[in-house]
């Protein structure tokens, strides 16, 4: 007969243990598989392959060993040239806002003059700035509707900044007092497993706090009731909408023990993905490089930012269709048969680099 103790699963085991434990544990069994693998391999190679192989795996241990120190020097570098940052970042907050004023020149003076100064003395800052910039970049103008133009004119700033426990990195939008909600900060913060192939644990927003009837995520139907119905009362409805502010509440991840099936699954995995890539969007790109989405000027740099190769493949098939056009003509000359052209191939726009992740959370 055997003992209960006996019995006791790995996922009776796991289930016991704490996040960081149970972790731990699954490394654990990891290095151990992968230990009697490597040892598999090489006790079946002969003894002078097996010393080579040792050899390059003593290579092999003094790159990691200078790629962990490269990656400890980069941190240090990204943590020195952020506080560089940091004063730019301000300028440009009191600029937007209008706290800073910039003088204009002589020309400026006096072209503002004939065009109405009263108006233009009444404009704080620059307006809709950060409403302008993400709707100019093609991943966060998908989310942002008509309906969320006027809140995001309230937008004041956007940060981000480094989270260590857990690992990941939190995003902070910054509103003026507004007719919608009353927060003043609305965050979203992502938890990562590896921050150098990022891999998201989960995404963590913000509940806000609609003033009534302002509530942008849903959107309320009346229907008028049946005819002979003895209630006379339109039947209101509430549904959920899109919306800009649906980023603030990003899907929640199943526990690990419930079962919520292969297709449901790969749904949840896509729309995580697809979070992910609005987050990473707005710090490494919309943060980073604000005035130029402002002005269009980073949306002229995603549409020619074409790869080379591509334009030389483009090239060829324009020769190519060129050659075929001719051979169809001699062809329907000499044999009366007509040829159909041969169409060019469409060119794909690169999506742009990504940038690193300051240590702290900072002024942008």
């Amino acid at each position: 007969m055997s003992n209960d103790k006996d019995n006791f699963s790995l996922a009776d085991l796991t289930a016991a243990l704490k996040d960081e434990d149970r972790a731990g544990l699954m490394n654990i069994l990891k290095n151990k598989l992968a230990g009697q693998h490597r040892s598999d391999v090489l006790e079946n190679l002969t003894p002078h392959v097996k010393a080579r192989v040792l050899a390059l795996k003593d290579i092999q241990n003094q790159h990691d060993e200078l790629e962990a120190k490269f990656r400890e020097e980069r941190a240090l570098l990204e943590a020195k040239y952020e506080k560089l940052y940091q004063p730019l970042y301000a300028k440009r907050y009191e600029i937007v806002n209008g706290t800073t004023e910039i003088e204009l020149t002589p020309e400026d003076t006096k072209m503002d003059e004939g065009e109405g100064g009263d108006k233009t003395a009444e404009e704080k800052g620059v307006p809709s700035f950060w409403l302008t910039a993400l709707q100019n970049n093609d991943v966060t103008s998908e989310e942002v509707t008509e309906r969320d133009e006027e809140a995001l004119k309230y937008l004041k700033d956007i940060k981000w900044c480094k989270t260590e426990e857990p690992k990941g990195f939190k995003l902070e939008f910054l509103f003026d007092s507004n007719p919608f909600f009353k927060n003043s900060v609305l965050t979203k913060s992502y938890h990562v497993i590896d921050e150098e192939e990022p891999l998201l644990e989960k995404a963590i927003g913000t509940e806000i706090d609609w003033y009534p009837g302002k509530c942008l995520t849903q959107k309320i139907l009346k229907k008028k009731p049946k005819q002979g119905s003895t209630n006379t009362k339109p039947i209101t409805k509430i549904e959920d909408c899109e919306s800009f502010f649906n980023f603030f509440n990003p899907p929640e991840v199943p526990d690990e023990d419930e079962d919520i099936g292969e297709d449901r699954a790969e749904e949840l995995q896509n729309v995580m993905e697809q979070d992910y890539d609005i987050g990473s969007t707005i710090r490494n790109k919309i943060i980073t490089h604000a005035v130029s989405w402002f002005t269009g000027e980073a949306i002229e740099g995603q549409e020619f930012d074409i790869d080379d190769d591509e334009d030389d493949d483009s090239e060829e098939e324009e020769d190519e269709d060129k050659e075929e056009d001719e051979d169809d003509d001699d062809e329907m000359e000499d044999d009366s048969k007509t040829k159909k052209k041969k169409g060019g191939r469409s060119q794909i726009v690169g999506d742009g680099q990504q940038g690193e992740r300051p240590p702290d959370c900072k002024q942008q």
